[in-house]
């Protein structure tokens, strides 16, 4: 699959690293000098996307065979995007908005190579179950969630104890829509 082509995943998250490696795919890691930004008039549900196209436009020139892969992951909740955390206290906080509620994860995806552009966005509903403050403060302290969108990982504890239900790609609320992304490269 995908011969003579050099996937090159502009992020560095390890999660969307590991996704894409357990999905069977070689790649290489270059990650996009750019600070992401977004005007306050885009749509909720578009930054992610508008973001991941904004990294693949910060992107140096492809070279023939060379396939990239820019993404984002936004969490929205109530109309409004829960960015990383700085700090204990915001994750926390973080959790507690997200406590026996459903929201939105959304990410963007845009893959190219020199010739040709796709890009998508896939959206998933979480819902938490109330969490108690000793359930978020024993996640706060033990995983430092400062690295993700909405201060949790699904894969970690708290999603394992306080996600009710889903609805839509477990993979995408970890930050690669793994299936979509497939479908997308095999055009390449």
């Amino acid at each position: 699959m995908l011969e003579n082509k050099r996937i090159i995943l502009a992020s560095q998250s390890p999660r969307r690293q590991e996704i894409l490696r357990n999905a069977g795919f070689d790649f290489i890691v270059k990650v996009v000098d750019f600070e992401e930004r977004f005007a306050a008039h885009i749509l909720p549900e578009q930054v992610a996307l508008y973001l991941a196209e904004q990294k693949a436009k910060h992107f140096p020139t492809l070279k023939s065979g060379e396939i990239l892969i820019t993404a984002d992951t936004v969490v929205i909740i109530n109309n409004t995007i829960l960015g990383k955390p700085a700090n204990a206290e915001e994750a926390a906080q973080i959790l507690s908005s997200l406590s026996g509620k459903t929201h939105q994860v959304v990410t963007g995806v845009v893959i190219k190579d020199k010739d040709k552009m796709v890009s998508f966005s896939d959206t998933t509903l979480v819902n938490f179950k109330i969490l108690t403050d000793q359930e978020i403060d024993y996640y706060v302290e033990k995983f430092k969630p400062y690295d993700k969108a909405g201060a949790y990982g699904i894969q970690e504890w708290i999603g394992m104890i306080g996600i009710t239900w889903i609805e839509g790609s477990y993979f995408n609320v970890m930050g690669l829509p793994i299936h979509s992304v497939y479908a997308n490269l095999l055009k390449f």
